[in-house]
């Protein structure tokens, strides 16, 4: 099947004019014309991916490796250096970042990670109904997300009635979720001094943690296109000591 043809697919199963405007979601590099035989998925890109991948191959990532313009071509430099591996080995790359946050990864993390119903829906953010504490909360997304520890943002808030989730990183959203917790990544210093000073609880998923699900719900999406699609085993560029 040629990457045009893929490509094609792709933005029936999740548009790419869903993106956000900062984003870079679509065809990063590649021939539209090229035949594809093996595609490959994975949240983003490293020098052990490319390695690992055969010449010709359609590596389909969640991330851009390129996220704005690219003002000068140094090899020796990221991305350019992967970039570099990449067009030598033929292998083409397409980001499905926040047009597939929109149209799967948000649903599919508060339905079947976190076994909630989803009773709204503003742009990013999905929202859940619940009974629980803020401990009870933090036990769930702890075991759902496989997280050691769980940084919170503790409000006077007691009860959890009404639930907001954004996977990766939603903080810039703080002033406009309407629950009693807010479950995202990357939550800042500020981030969680605003919460405070709005009276709603945080707790952090985690960016790679809460996204980490993007290649088994694609793949699902992708099986009966005659292809061979392989999930990554992406890697969290974060190790904690």
């Amino acid at each position: 099947m040629k990457l045009e043809a893929i490509y094609e697919k792709l933005n029936e199963i999740s548009p790419f004019e869903l993106q956000a405007s900062w984003d870079n979601s679509g065809l990063i590099l590649g021939d539209r014309d090229q035949e594809i035989k093996t595609v490959v998925l994975s949240i983003d890109v490293d020098e052990a991916l490319i390695e690992s991948l055969e010449e010709g191959s359609l590596l389909i990532t969640h991330h851009p490796l390129i996220f704005s313009g690219i003002k000068s071509l140094d090899y020796s430099l990221y991305p350019t250096s992967l970039l570099l591996k990449m067009a030598k080995k033929n292998i083409a790359n397409i980001a499905m970042h926040t047009n597939f946050d929109q149209t799967h990864l948000n649903r599919y993390v508060v339905e079947k990670v976190l076994s909630q119903k989803i009773v709204a829906k503003d742009d990013y953010v999905l929202y859940f109904e619940t009974d629980s504490t803020l401990d009870e909360m933090k036990a769930l997304v702890q075991k759902a997300f496989g997280l050691e520890q769980v940084r919170a943002v503790v409000s006077e808030k007691k009860e959890i009635k009404r639930v907001a989730l954004c996977t990766g990183s939603g903080a810039s959203m703080i002033a406009d979720i309407e629950a009693d917790l807010f479950l995202t990544g990357d939550i800042k210093y500020h981030d969680a001094m605003l919460a405070q000073s709005l009276d709603l609880n945080m707790l952090d998923i985690g960016h790679f943690e809460s996204e980490r699900f993007f290649g088994e719900i694609l793949a699902s999406d992708l099986k009966n296109l005659g292809l061979t699609v392989i999930i990554s085993s992406s890697k969290n560029p974060f190790t904690y000591l």
